[in-house]
């Protein structure tokens, strides 16, 4: 799956808001419980490194960029800004 068909997903279940939807319940939760989800999940991706299990460390950061576009979605920043901000450190 690529990032923005996911932001994508995100953003139709933020507008839509079907009742059985975890990222529904998410953007219902509101800002403050999407940016302490953003934070668990950093969290969990440290302990998943320090322990070196590939598998984990990979459901981890899955996780970990699935929170994140969910906080993007949420305060309207795109991923294409978030490129852009890359290629711009890239030079």
């Amino acid at each position: 799956m690529k990032i923005n068909e996911l932001y994508k997903i995100i953003n139709d279940r933020k507008i839509n808001a079907p009742e059985n939807s975890y990222t529904a319940s998410l953007f219902r939760q509101g800002r403050d419980r999407i940016i302490q989800k953003v934070g668990e999940e950093a969290v969990e991706v440290v302990i998943a490194a320090k322990n070196e299990d590939k598998k984990i460390i990979i459901s981890e950061i899955a996780d970990l960029l699935f929170h994140s576009l969910v906080l993007m979605n949420y305060l309207e920043i795109k991923p294409s800004q978030i490129m852009k901000e890359l290629g711009a450190r890239h030079k």
